[in-house]
């Protein structure tokens, strides 16, 4: 098998055999073998019922792994990959924003040029709002500076790789997980490609804006211990300024004789040690509890079915 294309479904029903119809229509006469690896994560919808009869038609090679429930998009990812046999593995979503054209150039760039094992994708174009575009602009710059590893700006999951790197992710067993960071720490020469997302052939995103910055978190807390640090630096800059409050509170009341302002004063430093308290627990309590979830060895997802392609 030349190609496994790992494709993460979620409420797509109305857009899987749409997709399968476009990667017959691109593959067309590419003279390798290829295969497709639907993973139904929990959807509500026809998802799976559809999905079961692109398998039993069997137009081309399709493998489906169906989920117990919503394990979400990084596990289905882990579960592609657990099932790819391609000499390359190529991730895509199913709502063909990301086209199946561009994954065979992808293959193609891989064949001619040995030198490199990743070729990712990023957008040149988003048309996302300026609100949108300037958190994601500030995510990518934040955690490239906290970070000992550098993420790609724009750049998505939407790539293809060697069989050498697909091994290197699996042996990842970290429950939470955030792709765009594995990619990065695994390291491998990456050649990264422009594209333009298309619009979606059926139904609404499945990110919202909060889901986009509990994925931020994800990456920042799991890739970076900056943070701990920042609650370091944090407690020890407000007690130097306590100190030196302190003093200059003494020398206001011994040296001028000014009377020392009490209430409002006592207030104020009250509710600001406060908030620098609460914030650095709570950054340790972010990264103690991916601690507590990950030391309970629990699996990434749990697979109720799976259906083999014909060989």
């Amino acid at each position: 098998m030349k190609l496994s294309l790992v494709v993460p479904c979620y409420n797509e029903a109305e857009n899987v055999a749409a997709f399968q119809n476009a990667v017959i229509e691109a593959f067309t006469g590419c003279g390798y073998d290829y295969e497709i690896i639907f993973i139904n994560d929990g959807s509500k919808d026809a998802t799976l019922h559809n999905l079961k009869k692109l398998h039993d038609a069997q137009a081309c090679p399709v493998k489906v792994i169906s989920f117990s429930r919503n394990f979400g998009k990084e596990a289905a990812i882990f579960a592609g990959l657990n099932r790819a046999c391609g000499e390359y593995t190529a991730l895509i979503d199913a709502d063909l924003q990301q086209r199946p054209e561009i994954v065979r150039e992808m293959v193609q760039i891989l064949d001619e040029k040995p030198e490199y094992d990743v070729v990712a994708a990023y957008q040149d174009r988003r048309g996302e709002g300026k609100v949108l575009s300037f958190f994601k602009k500030s995510f990518y710059s934040i955690i490239n500076m906290l970070s000992k590893v550098t993420l790609q700006p724009d750049a998505s999951d939407f790539r293809t790789f060697r069989s050498s790197v697909r091994d290197s992710i699996l042996e990842l067993k970290e429950y939470h997980r955030f792709s765009k960071g594995i990619f990065a720490w695994v390291g491998y020469d990456t050649f990264f490609i422009p594209y333009t997302a298309c619009e979606r052939a059926a139904g609404t995103t499945k990110w919202s804006f909060w889901k986009l910055v509990n994925y931020a978190i994800e990456g920042i807390i799991g890739y970076s211990t900056a943070p701990l640090r920042l609650a370091t630096v944090l407690g020890t800059m407000t007690g130097i300024s306590a100190v030196l409050y302190l003093i200059w509170v003494i020398i206001e009341k011994l040296v001028f004789g000014i009377s020392v302002p009490g209430y409002a004063t006592i207030i104020v430093l009250i509710l600001f040690f406060s908030c620098v308290q609460l914030f650095c627990i709570g950054i340790i309590g972010e990264y103690v509890g991916r601690t507590f979830e990950q030391t309970k060895d629990r699996p990434i997802y749990i697979e109720k079915e799976f259906l083999d392609s014909v060989q």
